[in-house]
């Protein structure tokens, strides 16, 4: 009977967020709750809701999940909207200071950490055994751009104390999430990564921005597809010059016109979540390389 009223209430829960417009509170504020694509569907895996936080004007994607990712689904938006996109916590110090805390104090530091944004946020979400089994750790944060990861690199991957860390951005400078940002740009603060990893004996590895050719949050940008692979290009370049070991997940996923087919990515940006066995594939091998 329990169980029974949870499961009534997530799904209560959930309904609303992703099928009612209007708003919710969260935190004290307002959360305006949109539906883009299809409104009147159940969610399908065709059907991707997405949440706009007014404060931020930023929107979320949110993937087709069952009762129990429900569950984590709520916990995720509570988290990135509490942490990921407060305007007192820009840069997102505050969203994993209790676990860095935690693993400091254990001394149980990671193998690896994954620092990203919503790709990699999702993926610790939809695929937890594939972080603990091997001892990762990530550090995702739904939203950010290259600036905010690099602001907060030192206190979310240098104080864990990783052997390797697995840097993937870009995709939000793309979408102009806070502003436009040259490609040079978004690649010097990958660098920066980079540069402080090794200063802090880590062995960085970059990772190919994900195929996209458009945002649905900011439509009004037509050249993604082509910006990724210019960036991309460039973090190669940089990689194959420093001995630093380049991860392409756009090779692997895009298709001809350098997007994100369907049947890997229900908004044509955030991988599906079988999506990332592809990305598991390719990434465990390239840990393999640069920590050999």
């Amino acid at each position: 009977m329990e169980s029974e009223i949870v499961i009534k209430t997530l799904n209560v829960v959930f309904d609303l967020l992703v099928k009612s417009f209007g708003r919710v509170p969260v935190d004290g504020r307002q959360i305006k709750v949109q539906h883009h694509l299809h409104a009147s569907e159940e969610c399908s895996a065709k059907t991707i809701p997405f949440l706009y936080h007014p404060l931020t004007q930023k929107t979320l994607s949110l993937p087709k999940i069952s009762t129990m990712r429900k569950t984590s689904f709520i916990i995720l938006f509570t988290t990135m909207t509490l942490f990921g996109f407060s305007q007192e916590d820009w840069f997102g110090f505050n969203r994993f200071r209790a676990d860095n805390e935690r693993i400091a104090k254990s001394g149980d530091y990671p193998e690896v950490v994954f620092m990203g944004n919503s790709i990699t946020e999702y993926w610790a979400l939809y695929h937890p055994d594939f972080f603990s089994e091997h001892h990762y750790c990530g550090r995702g944060i739904g939203g950010q751009t290259s600036t905010q990861m690099l602001a907060r690199f030192t206190a979310d991957v240098v104080n864990l104390r990783p052997k390797a860390v697995v840097i993937m951005a870009g995709t939000n400078d793309v979408a102009h999430n806070t502003y436009w940002v040259e490609p040079d740009k978004v690649v010097d603060n990958v660098v920066a990564m980079c540069q402080l990893a090794r200063a802090n004996d880590i062995v960085p590895l970059i990772s190919s921005i994900p195929p996209c050719a458009a945002f649905v949050w900011n439509p009004e940008i037509k050249d993604a597809a082509q910006t990724i692979v210019e960036i991309n290009e460039r973090l190669r370049a940089y990689a194959d010059a420093n001995g630093i070991v380049y991860v392409d997940y756009h090779s692997a996923l895009a298709d001809e016109h350098g997007a994100f087919p369907a049947k890997l990515s229900a908004d044509g940006c955030h991988p599906n979540p079988d999506t990332y066995f592809i990305m598991e594939e390719l990434v465990l091998k390239a840990i393999g390389e640069a920590l050999k």
